[in-house]
């Protein structure tokens, strides 16, 4: 009965009081401690399988908040384990940053884009360019002949933000991205944009002038397609994801070092090795954060912080070295969610403790 109990509570198919009696069954021993973890174990594996199976992405997926707090009890057994089981967990998130994502125009004013200030954007001439929205900057037309200028927009950490310039192609740009473009592109030559952070692009296909992302020392260029871009300058490397269409990845220096990609492939160039690696992926991983998630799939923590750092605007300096080789798998709601949250899930499998004291969180061993 117990068993049955416990692969119904993965399914998600329990009620709130069958979830109740199997948590007050796994708290009465460390025996039943042990064979709810190993049942979970034989039901993620056959999960995996069926996952590989149909090719699909293993998840966590979320419950509505009615059972956050049941769920989250045990939650963090699935996530640090094995992240494959449809456990659900949920959360309250905490906004504790100040900061604006900033518009730098051509002729040197700078503008703070805020929820409340819907306005026109005009340039020195006084001529209308774009259209600036809470979370998204529309811009109008192309120039005929004249010279391109660029305009520069920088999302801090904690935010994201969506642009559409004025090829029609929409840029959608992760937190702690800056990201410089033409404030209206010209009639000859290429589209060229510079890309530091994360973005995913959507790009107005132009055969006559293709749109090259400038990204640390590659260059990405594509004639129309959908493909998301990672190059953050703490980072010895810069990914290049493709959803659709095609792109070609190559190095600034040396163009022959270069690397054509198909839907569901992603580059890496690396800045020690100066090589460019393709490897077979699932895209969603890679742009889960345009749908407001965070996805991880064997992912070590090191790497997990640093996301954490951007999207909560937070400091996490580690110096627990038992969690810095753990790897995860998972997906979280970001609004949804909060560090602490993430933190409580993480320490229940890997033994910690942590202090906040500002934006600055500091993880350490167990006294």
């Amino acid at each position: 009965m117990t068993s049955e109990l416990i692969y119904k509570y993965l399914s998600n198919e329990a009620s709130e009081q069958e979830v109740q009696m199997l948590f007050d069954w796994i708290d009465a021993s460390e025996e039943n401690k042990k064979q709810f973890i190993t049942l979970k174990k034989t039901w993620a594996l056959t999960a995996l399988s069926e996952d590989l199976s149909t090719a699909s992405a293993p998840v966590i997926k979320l419950q509505p908040k009615k059972k956050a707090i049941q769920y989250l009890k045990y939650a963090a057994v699935f996530l640090v384990l094995f992240g494959l089981g449809k456990l659900a967990f949920d959360f309250t998130q905490k906004t504790n940053s100040s900061k604006e994502i900033v518009l730098e125009l051509a002729d040197g004013r700078s503008e703070y884009i805020t929820k409340d200030n819907q306005t026109k954007i005009v340039n020195d001439k006084g001529d209308l360019i774009a259209k600036k929205l809470p979370n998204h900057i529309v811009y109008f037309g192309k120039v005929q002949d004249q010279e391109v200028v660029y305009n520069t927009l920088k999302v801090p950490y904690g935010k994201n933000f969506k642009l559409t310039l004025s090829d029609g192609t929409v840029v959608s740009l992760n937190s702690g991205t800056t990201l410089k473009y033409p404030e209206q592109f010209g009639i000859n030559g290429k589209r060229n944009v510079y890309l530091t952070g994360e973005a995913f692009f959507e790009v107005a296909k132009d055969k006559q002038h293709p749109f090259i992302v400038n990204a640390n020392e590659v260059d990405i260029e594509v004639l129309g397609t959908k493909f998301n871009v990672s190059a953050y300058p703490e980072n010895p490397s810069v990914n290049g994801t493709l959803v659709e269409g095609s792109i070609q990845m190559y190095e600034v220096e040396n163009k022959l070092n270069a690397v054509l990609l198909q839907p569901n492939q992603m580059a890496t160039w690396n800045k020690n090795s100066k090589k460019i690696i393709t490897k077979q992926v699932h895209p969603s991983f890679y742009t889960a954060w345009t749908k407001g998630e965070l996805a991880f799939k064997d992912t070590p923590f090191s790497t997990i912080a640093k996301i954490i750092q951007r999207t909560y605007d937070v400091e996490i300096i580690n110096e627990n070295t038992v969690l810095a080789r753990q790897n995860f798998t998972g997906t979280i709601k970001i609004s949804e969610s909060s560090v602490e949250n993430i933190l409580e899930l993480l320490k229940r499998d890997t033994p910690f403790t942590y202090s906040i004291k500002g934006n600055t969180i500091t993880i350490t061993n167990l006294p």
